[in-house]
């Protein structure tokens, strides 16, 4: 499927962003493991989140579909899980895949995950290791690829340093220490998400976090009871809007109910860094995590570094970023970001070749990339999303700025996190 765009300006309206994709698995996973019954509200149905539910649906939970974005769970505890009777696919989700990954090392079966061309291509090897230490028993390709073969085993302690902030590895290995007795601590180098610690904390799981440290303590309370869950809206999703706002001449985009998580606020704090018009309004808190209102106005954008402890807290944002560069007075430098290169394409050498293509002046570094703006974007050309929603979603953007149509191959992609992207972006 390709994506026309066409250039617009004007844009004067209130959107609804749907809810968080981060936050949606985690909802299902825990309330899946919890005693008894759990509403969900706000959860995203994209295609990747959906392959939760049906993950969890293979293994014995009962998930009800009430109304758009509306599930009821009905958990059946940390030991309740039942075998699968084929392999779980988890499509497009590195999520999925290494959540899964921890939470199924200590059950009392066998599994298999696999996923699309793409997941297939991620590395795995950072949640095998530190599980491994766990006692875990876990089969990859080449040691390190999709498909992945979990044999359940009795799981011990762990003290495990990351070498890269993640929140995957991070989650995976708490979803593991959730079936042990003993100690599990995770040492990141900077802070990663942080919302399976808040939702388990809200659900009564005894987790204890100090700075850049978070554990489980030995024999500290491993079991909890469902508790309702209302999802927040994503701010990644939103991101892409909040830019079409700044770039596009006369233009005020409303964003309401989005989640403004400290660990996911580096996007909001580099739009200001770069003398965006960005208001924070109405801030207040559902299910543990903050939410507010955000109002974006068009915007004389200037260049800046993007560098260190900032990028765990932006990493998805980054393609997003880097169409704000784009039309920015002066150098934009984001380095330190060589996450980018193991996302669901290599997004540094994605962005790169296809902004270039667009007339856009930026450079590929092996951490990042160095952008030169402002840059009059040249339409009427065809641009590769290379399987990657974010990649798909950040050219489209920028398409609305081309001196005449753009087409984005393979953008059907988009529909893994933000199904109704389309939709919105053609109603501009």
């Amino acid at each position: 499927m390709n994506l026309q765009i066409n250039k617009k300006q004007n844009i004067r309206r209130e959107i609804n962003i749907p809810g968080d994709k981060s936050i949606s698995h985690r909802s299902i996973i825990l309330s899946s493991l919890a005693r008894g019954k759990a509403k969900i509200k706000g959860f995203l149905e994209s295609e990747d989140c959906l392959k939760t539910i049906q993950a969890f649906q293979d293994m014995g939970v009962e998930i009800e579909r009430i109304d758009r974005g509306e599930y009821i769970v009905n958990g059946v505890g940390i030991r309740g899980l039942k075998k699968p009777h084929n392999v779980i696919d988890c499509g497009n989700s590195g999520t999925l895949m290494r959540l899964l990954t921890g939470l199924l090392s200590a059950q009392t079966f066998y599994t298999v995950l696999s996923g699309d061309d793409s997941l297939r291509l991620r590395p795995m090897d950072r949640i095998i290791q530190p599980l491994s230490k766990m006692g875990a028993k876990i089969w990859a390709r080449c040691n390190k690829y999709a498909p992945l073969s979990i044999k359940g085993s009795s799981l011990k302690g762990l003290e495990y340093k990351l070498p890269v902030a993640s929140a995957q590895v991070k989650s995976a290995i708490l979803l593991a220490g959730l079936q042990t007795d003993q100690q599990v601590k995770i040492i990141e180098p900077a802070l990663s998400r942080d919302h399976t610690e808040r939702l388990l904390a809200g659900l009564g799981v005894d987790i204890k976090k100090k700075g850049h440290v978070t554990y489980l303590p030995k024999e500290g309370n491993r079991e909890f009871d469902a508790q309702n869950i209302e999802v927040p809206r994503d701010i990644s999703s939103a991101a892409f809007f909040i830019v079409a706002g700044l770039i596009t001449q006369n233009s005020e985009i409303i964003l309401k109910d989005i989640g403004i998580n400290p660990t996911r606020s580096g996007f909001i704090e580099v739009v200001n860094k770069m003398g965006g018009d960005l208001e924070i309004k109405n801030r207040r808190e559902i299910s543990g995590e903050p939410i507010a209102d955000l109002v974006v106005r068009s915007s004389e954008l200037k260049g800046t570094e993007i560098s260190g402890d900032i990028i765990p807290k932006l990493i998805d944002e980054i393609p997003a970023i880097s169409i704000m560069a784009s039309q920015a007075e002066g150098e934009t430098i984001i380095k330190d970001a060589l996450e980018l290169r193991v996302k669901e394409t290599d997004r540094i050498e994605a962005m790169v070749s296809q902004l270039s293509s667009l007339n856009v002046d930026i450079e590929g570094l092996d951490d990042g990339m160095i952008i030169q703006g402002p840059n009059s974007i040249k339409g009427g050309i065809e641009v590769n999303s290379f399987g990657d929603h974010r990649v798909a979603m950040s050219l489209a953007i920028i398409g609305l700025l081309a001196d005449a149509e753009i087409t984005i191959k393979n953008s059907q992609i988009i529909r893994t996190s933000f199904p109704e992207f389309e939709q919105i972006l053609s109603g501009l």
